[in-house]
């Protein structure tokens, strides 16, 4: 046995007891792994205002996935007084019954393709492996359920899923919503206020970051995490230009620090991918200018963050507005930049306090027949820019065009 092929074993037989460690934990009811970004963070919400009901219905929701992040039940479908969770799926038992606990369901089944053939369900979340967000995201619609989905909005390797997804929601009519978490932080949503007001005029500059040191890559289904380039999970950075402009990041060139961990050796993971982490120079659909940033391959502090400086004024995390021109003060005394208050039974969560937010938005879409904020166009454009970005990475900071989606009229 050569040494190729006793480390590609070595690394097999690791992931294979890691998983299977992890299912055992979760089968035991163990609480699911310290990840960055999990914790029930801090968040500026209004609690002057009061949510106020806009309907008395009830959303028949199903949820598919408990993997290791638990992202079925972290973004509190479960605790909505507008929804009704009336059944789960995992295809893995002991997970499938723990997210039943968590939603407080009786109704589960073996598979999300099961699952939306329920004509009880009008509504599915898809919380299961990435590679696959897009392939359940297509049936729950074609059983003629709305669908929302974690993040990435379609998996890296197979960009052709950008197409599968943008179809399925256009020819459906269905609503369809990225959970893109960046989209309810603190920074964002006020940007986000003042950009819409006009505070910022063209955005000039941003930068977005996604830093989330992960040596030893978290257990998934079929292990689609370990190894895999990581410019695939870019929309926690992206985010900062896509969720406060909702344009987009046309063309980049990239490039990539080649890691030393090893599950990031081309030999040891099923993507033959070296970089764990990648930067990116974009041009934006305002003719300005961006920086991504996306690392699992840097200890220190983690974070979603990011800055930008427009005509008007600035916003950074650090900082926050920074109004130098009289024009855009003169706006932004007037925003409330302070998120909205959520139904009482609801909890911001984690990821810079945006889970129960995305959901909230969802379920509204669906009650006022709206579309949801991070929509079919943004969440494409969003994953797209980071999966050409690792192209560019490959061909040395080759400056690539990237494709772009629109919302239809």
């Amino acid at each position: 046995m050569t040494n190729l092929n006793r480390r590609t074993f070595l690394n097999a037989s690791i992931l294979g007891t890691l998983g299977a460690m992890t299912t055992a934990a979760y089968a035991n009811g163990q609480d699911k792994p310290n990840i960055q970004g999990f914790d029930q963070t801090e968040t500026d919400i209004d609690e002057s205002q009061v949510w106020n009901p806009i309907s008395d219905r009830k959303i028949r929701v199903g949820i598919a996935g408990y993997g290791a992040c638990q992202f079925g039940a972290q973004f509190g479908f479960q605790d909505h007084p507008n929804v009704d969770v009336v059944a789960v799926t995992d295809l893995i038992p002991e997970r499938r019954d723990g997210l039943a606990k968590a939603c407080r369901c009786d109704k589960t089944y073996d598979s999300l393709e099961e699952m939306v053939t329920d004509d009880k369900i009008e509504a599915v979340f898809v919380a299961t492996d990435a590679p696959n967000h897009v392939n359940h995201v297509v049936a729950a619609m074609k059983a003629g359920k709305h669908a929302c989905s974690a993040v990435p909005a379609f998996w890296g390797g197979e960009p052709e899923q950008a197409d599968m997804l943008y179809e399925a929601v256009k020819s459906s009519g269905l609503k369809y919503g990225l959970f893109e978490t960046s989209a309810y932080h603190d920074d964002v949503y006020a940007a986000r206020k003042i950009y819409q007001a006009g505070g910022f005029g063209e955005i000039v500059y941003m930068e977005g970051e996604y830093l989330h040191y992960a040596p030893v890559s978290t257990a998934s289904y079929k292990n689609w995490r370990v190894g895999m380039p990581v410019m695939w999970y870019p929309t926690h950075a992206s985010g900062y230009y896509t969720c406060v402009t909702f344009g987009s990041l046309t063309e980049v060139s990239a490039m990539g620090k080649p890691s030393t961990n090893f599950y990031r050796q081309p030999e040891n993971n099923a993507y033959g991918n070296a970089y764990g982490t990648e930067v990116g120079l974009f041009r934006t659909s305002e003719g300005g200018m961006a920086r991504l940033l996306v690392s699992f391959d840097t200890p220190g502090w983690g974070g979603e963050v990011g800055r930008m400086r427009g005509q008007l004024a600035s916003y950074a995390e650090q900082s926050k507005y920074n109004g130098a021109v009289e024009e855009s003060r003169k706006i932004v005394d007037k925003l409330n930049l302070r998120k909205p208050a959520l139904p009482p039974s609801v909890g911001s969560g984690g990821h810079g306090g945006s889970h129960g937010h995305l959901m909230n938005n969802f379920v509204e879409a669906i009650l006022k027949d709206e579309t949801p904020l991070v929509d079919v166009a943004c969440a494409i454009n969003s994953t797209m820019c980071g999966v050409v970005a690792h192209q560019s990475v490959l061909k040395d900071g080759e400056l690539l065009k990237i494709p772009q989606y629109a919302m239809w009229s």
